[in-house]
């Protein structure tokens, strides 16, 4: 009976993948349409079917039935085959690399909140420290705001429940709830040392994605904190409203700890700086014939829409402009600055970026689970491509006065990342702390982007102005072995000498017709630790992601 039930079991694993074959052939996806394309979540890429030979790996499969009958006829516990089934899925896909994940129903439509930017919670974002969660600020007019929660705070306990070495994705879903829904948020003060409860009631949270306003001298400062689907209109809306004030001198456009999202957005945002028309970003797939280059044209940051750029002020493409990046910027953010560096439009200024070179593209498999999936490699118009070394700036300074900040692990310290050809043997850069080791909790305090104590943002003030700018405390000895500071000098020079073979072949490669809201370098992912899991808004989740870094709650 065993031998006959694996032997079924075989044949059902061989009729699904059959199937799905069949699901994700290109004439199926002809008649499919997206159920809500406000959404813009990505339809599956046109994939041929698999050569015969590849498709139906069958002794293999009969191993997996075996192991399969194994456990649902020896295991101590009885287990179903829904979990054992998605366990197997999730464990195909998560050996992949660090970006590629199957969505459960809850991680599914966290991921829609996310991309919308709205939902249920307090408005703080959070980031991790130490075994708990730190509130890296509370979101202007929230729950949080409100109630006096401050930077700074340890979340400790919610509910009652310690959150003392729980994953960030899980105090996420601790805070997120329902409307109108009560919760007791215990903090942690480090500047007094007390305790705090705090009874909250979440709300509605709109995460704004861009931000901005005209500091003195007549500098215009843009932030935008993730590319989400209203991420391009509501900069271009920023942008009339800076010109209403008078046209600025100079512009700063703030990327840092901006984990990535949308493609569209990227474009669009690095559209309304850029010449129409030309180059933004490329990707490189597997298939040539997937591969595309994206440019600053309507067709590639809008669909079905009004080009949203059409009316923007003149100024806009020709104001001196300064982008800041850090190691928090990744994915989308590092395609904007790739694409302002290369086409010498900005000066890029802060300190090197995340490294995320790659592309996701969402799958739907059901009204409720998806396959988040590497589909190709991203490359600047120059050819560079950025993939676990990220963007070099132009001007290095340090998050602080006194030091870096922010120290989180690059895309080169996630396991199984994706390799980049460019680099050269022992290229890639991972992440480094350039803290003093001596330094205080209290020196390491973290300020707001934009603020008065923004030193990096006083920095690029100064480039505008062309006053002398800082660089900020030296970096600490022994922060890079000299291997280390050797491999990153290669990786730069790797890149360089790939530029002008890479601008022939971006040149000859057409811009095609894109798939209905295509791919996305979509957030870092949750583990292992990525942008999106260290820097996000309140009651948002991010992955990075990278693609990672702090979530929104």
């Amino acid at each position: 009976m065993k031998i006959f039930a694996v032997r079924q079991l075989t044949y059902a694993i061989a009729i699904g993948l059959m199937q799905a074959s069949f699901v994700y052939a290109p004439s199926a996806f002809a008649q499919q349409k997206p159920a809500n394309p406000a959404r813009q979540l990505p339809a599956p890429e046109l994939h041929a079917p698999l050569p015969a030979e590849e498709s139906l790996p069958f002794t293999e499969l009969q191993r997996f039935a075996r192991v399969y009958a194994a456990i649902k006829n020896n295991y101590v516990e009885s287990v179903s085959d829904q979990k054992l089934i998605e366990s197997a899925i999730k464990g195909m896909v998560q050996d992949l690399d660090p970006h590629s994940a199957y969505l459960d129903a809850l991680e599914y439509e966290e991921m829609r909140v996310s991309t919308d930017g709205e939902f249920g919670g307090l408005g703080i974002e959070i980031g991790p420290e130490k075994g708990f969660v730190k509130i890296i600020s509370p979101i202007e007019d929230t729950p949080a705001a409100k109630a006096g929660i401050m930077p700074g705070d340890i979340i400790t306990k919610i509910n009652g429940e310690s959150m003392e070495g729980k994953p960030l994705s899980d105090v996420v879903k601790n805070l997120r709830g329902d409307v109108g829904s009560a919760i007791k948020l215990t903090v942690s003060r480090p500047s007094t040392g007390k305790q705090l409860d705090f009874e909250l009631v979440r709300a509605v949270i709109k995460v704004q994605s861009v931000r901005s306003k005209m500091l003195p001298d007549d500098i215009a400062y843009l932030r935008v904190s993730q590319f989400q689907e209203r991420t391009g209109p509501d900069l271009a809306k920023h942008l009339k409203e800076l010109d209403a004030k008078g046209k600025p001198k100079g512009l700063v456009l703030d990327l840092r700890n901006d984990p990535g999202g949308l493609l569209t957005g990227a474009i669009g945002v690095s559209a309304a700086f850029l010449k129409p028309g030309v180059n933004v970003v490329s990707t490189k797939s597997r298939i040539d014939q997937e591969s595309r280059v994206f440019k600053a044209v309507p067709g590639d940051y809008v669909h079905n829409a009004k080009d949203y750029l059409s009316d923007l002020p003149g100024w806009t493409r020709t104001v001196p402009m300064v982008v800041l990046i850090n190691v928090g910027s990744a994915s989308a953010s590092e395609i904007v600055a790739g694409a302002l560096q290369d086409h010498k439009r900005a000066t890029i200024l802060g300190n090197r970026s995340f490294g995320k070179g790659s592309v996701q593209v969402v799958m739907p498999l059901d009204d409720n689970t998806a396959l988040k999936l590497t589909t190709a490699r991203y490359f600047t118009p120059s050819g560079r491509s950025i993939q676990a070394t990220g963007i070099v700036p132009d001007v290095v300074v340090t998050d602080t006065e006194k030091g870096d900040l922010f120290s989180f692990p690059r895309e080169a310290d996630l396991a199984e990342h994706l390799s980049n050809d460019q680099a050269g043997e022992n290229g890639e850069v991972k992440g480094t702390t350039s803290l003093k080791p001596d330094e205080t909790a209290e020196e390491k305090e973290v300020f707001e982007f934009g603020s008065d104590a923004d030193f990096q943002l006083a920095q690029a003030v100064n480039k505008l102005l062309g006053k002398p700018v800082k660089g900020g405390a030296p970096v600490a000895e022994k922060t890079l072995t000299p291997q280390e500071k050797a491999a990153e000098k290669k990786a730069v020079d790797a890149g360089a000498g790939q530029t002008q073979k890479s601008r022939e072949d971006l040149k000859s490669k057409p811009a095609g017709a894109e798939p209905a809201d295509t791919g996305e370098p979509d957030k870092a992912d949750p583990a292992p630790s990525s942008p999106a899991e260290r820097k996000a808004p309140a009651d948002s989740t991010t992955p990075a992601q990278p693609d990672g870094k702090t979530k929104g709650q």
